[in-house]
């Protein structure tokens, strides 16, 4: 034993490897340094210091690579073995700490200090030595890694710090750990550290016995459960179906594991494909359950696009898209730019509510271009059934989900731009009401656990950027008009019309036709003439059919022969597409009396209406014609009612109610026409034709009239505007009230047109009629 400390000791450095004192085991050595050590060893006194590397994949170790408490110990024999390594018999000594750390003839050698266990056994050692060996025995029991024998030597032992280090050899423990016990100087204190990693590795052991026990009890229920299906497969083949349905099924499985659903989802779906393998394939139950797991599978659940979050570049798309709609692209931008900087904003539902032809559904195309998102467009023009927007339960023959859900399994992805056509041409009837239905498919706070009678699983849209489009925003109920951002688009002017049809019409239909740009040329002034003469619209579809007509008449003259190219101008536009349908300019050509020029907003934009108002003898009859709707008389009942008050200050005979009959006419008499805006038109044709004085030509007007003469706002006053503008009329006469409209003009148009603002009917009668000779 040591006593103090030893001089020049050759050291050993240990690979993954570590000695107790007492501890004899061989060890097989095939560095140089540690040949030459052990050598050195025998030559000497046959002592040497084994010290544990740190780190194994070190080859020559430093000082620092070792730890510094090791064990002294004793060379007892040293062979050389066919592969030229050496075999050496060693013997622990005592744990020691070594210091003075030098490099003498090729081999390191230190100076150890040694720490001999107290092996004086009192009540507390007795008491842990007791302790530690039952727990070893209750451990050697559930590992059956210690035999009996090895336990019944261990416990021969009678030294407290031998039974120590003799128990942790033992113990399956990692280096740092069993470098741990050999650091613990003091035995009592290593025999607790023992205690404690003994329960531990008890505590581990049982937890494995009863993992090992389900482990074993699930793989016998999965045999049972191979043993049963092979069966059911074997019973299948005989009633006819020759492979059964096992990989249909392990088929399934996988799809459903990887769709991505959410796991109420999954279990339902794990449910059905397990009725769905137990049931035969002949039955009719079979198929339902095998589409509706299709359905379930092929659905997206958390595949989304990638937003391409770049304003600058949906700008740009937009722009070269579409002419005008400035407020349409400000909104897209606007919700890219939140977007952009929150990252987690929900789908707005955008409404774009205009007269057919000014490019709603293109405008909803571009902006999931521009958002590099999947577009998907429904129809609802038509839908009566509210199972077109949930879907059929599936009880019933041929049920299949809505077309929400439809449309979302054919967008692939969770946040497609899904454009919902035309809403407000949907109707109810006796098998529901559609409209009802889609609001829960509109609302932000329901939709993201939508439910549709056949899926019957919630399903979320709130990922969805839902654009509707609508005529006819009157024909929305009023709850599902609130769900929805309105961006009404009122129409084009001449101008935007000029550059959709030369950048957009034009190129398209030469496409269309197999022509090109060298071929069909129509230039500027010849393109205005069309704007002007063919068409008398909101939109351009009516723009495009005449650029069509054109693209057509050309074809024939080339492939006859005829011509090789044609440039259209406006002396050549006749001959192509015929005579001029409408007149440019004035509504009227001269000033006339009884015959005013109102403005009104109908499904297909604003347009123009000329009231006649014409007197003949009679008793004071009033006869309404122009089939004209329950607001619209009204409106006339109104305007005669104000003009008999004021029959002093309009100097008009006050009894020509009793004297002559009053025949109001709109004419178009087989369109239905309504609305308020049409009293302050009706009121100056009355007087007009009571007055005998004529209406100025150019003047336009549009407003509510009250029984006192009160002029007040109406509605659609950007499309009543633009309508105006076609019709080429320069004044226009509107209520005080609706002045904050007249900024949403097109600039272009505002600068043609003379605005007067009025808030009584003597005003709007002073700016209409033609001053009285004197």
């Amino acid at each position: 034993m040591l006593t103090n400390e030893l001089n020049n000791i050759p050291l050993l450095p240990l690979r993954g490897l570590l000695v107790y004192p007492t501890m004899i085991l061989h060890i097989d050595v095939g560095r140089e340094r540690s040949v030459f050590a052990i050598e050195h060893a025998i030559a000497q006194d046959n002592l040497i210091f084994l010290a544990t590397q740190k780190d194994i994949s070190i080859e020559n170790p430093e000082p620092e690579d070792l730890y510094k408490v090791g064990t002294l110990a004793f060379v007892k024999s040293m062979t050389q073995l066919p592969n030229g390594t050496y075999r050496i018999l060693i013997e622990g000594i005592e744990r020691a700490e070594w210091s003075d750390y030098e490099e003498a003839d090729l081999y390191p050698v230190v100076k150890v200090i040694g720490y001999p266990d107290d092996e004086e056994i009192d009540a507390e050692s007795e008491a842990l030595m007791r302790t530690l060996l039952t727990y070893f025995k209750k451990y050697s029991k559930i590992s059956k890694k210690v035999t009996e024998e090895t336990y019944d030597s261990v416990a021969s032992i009678i030294e407290p710090g031998r039974l120590a280090d003799t128990v942790a050899s033992h113990l399956p423990l990692k280096l740092v750990a069993k470098q741990e016990v050999l650091e613990i100087k003091d035995v009592n204190e290593r025999l607790e550290w023992l205690m404690s990693r003994l329960y531990n590795e008890q505590e581990v052991l049982n937890l494995e016995k009863k993992i090992n026990e389900r482990v074993r009890e699930a793989m016998e229920r999965t045999q049972k459960e191979f043993y049963l299906r092979e069966q059911m497969k074997a019973i299948q083949t005989e009633l006819g179906d020759k492979d059964g349905k096992g990989l249909e099924v392990i088929d399934l499985t996988e799809k459903i594991e990887s769709s991505g659903m959410p796991a109420g989802v999954r279990e339902a779906a794990l449910r059905e494909l397990d009725r769905y393998e137990k049931l035969p394939s002949a039955a009719a139950e079979s198929g339902i359950i095998r589409n509706y797991i299709e359905w379930l599978v092929t659905l997206p659940w958390s595949d989304a696009s990638t937003d391409q979050l770049d304003i600058n570049r949906s700008e740009e798309i937009l722009n070269r898209d579409h002419d005008g709609l400035e407020a349409v692209k400000e909104r897209i931008l606007e919700y890219l730019a939140v977007r952009q900087l929150t990252n987690s904003l929900r789908g707005p539902i955008l409404c774009l509510a205009g007269p057919p032809g000014v490019g709603k559904t293109s405008l909803a195309r571009s902006i999931a271009e521009s958002l590099g998102r999947k577009f998907v467009r429904i129809s609802l023009g038509g839908v009566r059934d509210e199972s077109e927007i949930r879907g059929h339960r599936r009880t019933y023959v041929g049920a299949m989900p809505g077309r929400i859900i439809q449309g979302m399994k054919k967008a692939g992805k969770i946040n497609p731009v899904f454009l919902l056509d035309e809403i407000d041409k949907m109707s109810n009837d006796f098998r529901g009401d559609p409209s009802s239905a889609m609001l829960e498919v509109l609302d932000p706070e329901q939709n993201n656990k939508f439910s549709d009678h056949y899926i019957e699983e919630p399903y979320n849209l709130s990922n969805v950027l839902f654009i509707a489009t609508a005529n006819d925003l009157s024909a929305i109920p009023g709850p599902l008009r609130d769900r929805m951002e309105i961006i009404s688009i009122a129409g084009y002017t001449e101008i935007e019309k000029h550059a959709i049809a030369k950048n957009h019409l034009i190129p398209k239909q030469l496409k269309e036709h197999g022509l090109t740009k060298s071929q069909v040329r129509i230039n500027d002034p010849a393109i205005l003439d069309i704007v002007r003469y063919y068409t008398r619209e909101a939109g351009v579809r009516g723009l495009e059919r005449q650029i069509a007509g054109i693209c057509r008449k050309a074809a024939k003259l080339i492939v006859t022969g005829e011509k090789k190219s044609i440039t259209v101008s406006s002396k050549t536009l006749e001959s192509l597409i015929g005579k001029k349908k409408y007149r440019y300019g004035q509504a009227e050509t001269v000033n006339q009396i009884g015959v005013a020029t109102g403005l009104a907003y109908t499904q297909v934009g604003g347009d123009t209406l000329q009231i006649e108002v014409s007197l003949s003898p009679g008793k004071g009859k009033l006869i309404l014609t122009g089939k004209l709707g329950d607001v619209m008389k009204e409106s006339a009942q109104t305007a005669l009612s104000y003009v008999r008050s004021k029959t002093v200050e309009f100097g008009i005979d006050p009894d020509f109610h009793e004297k002559c009959d009053i025949h109001i006419h709109v004419p178009e008499g087989a369109i239905p026409k309504d609305g308020p805006s049409a009293g302050v038109t009706i009121a100056t044709s009355l007087v007009s034709a009571l007055t005998s004085r004529p209406v100025r030509r150019e003047v336009g007007m549009t407003g509510e009239i009250t029984l006192r003469g009160r002029v007040l706002p109406i509605g659609g006053v950007k499309e009543k505007t633009l309508s105006a503008h076609r019709a080429g009329l320069t004044t226009i006469i509107l209520p005080k009230e609706n002045e904050r409209d007249i900024e949403d003009i097109p600039e272009s148009v505002r600068e043609e047109l003379t605005f007067k603002l009025v808030s009584d009917a003597e005003e709007v009668l002073e700016i209409a009629l033609e001053e009285t000779s004197k």
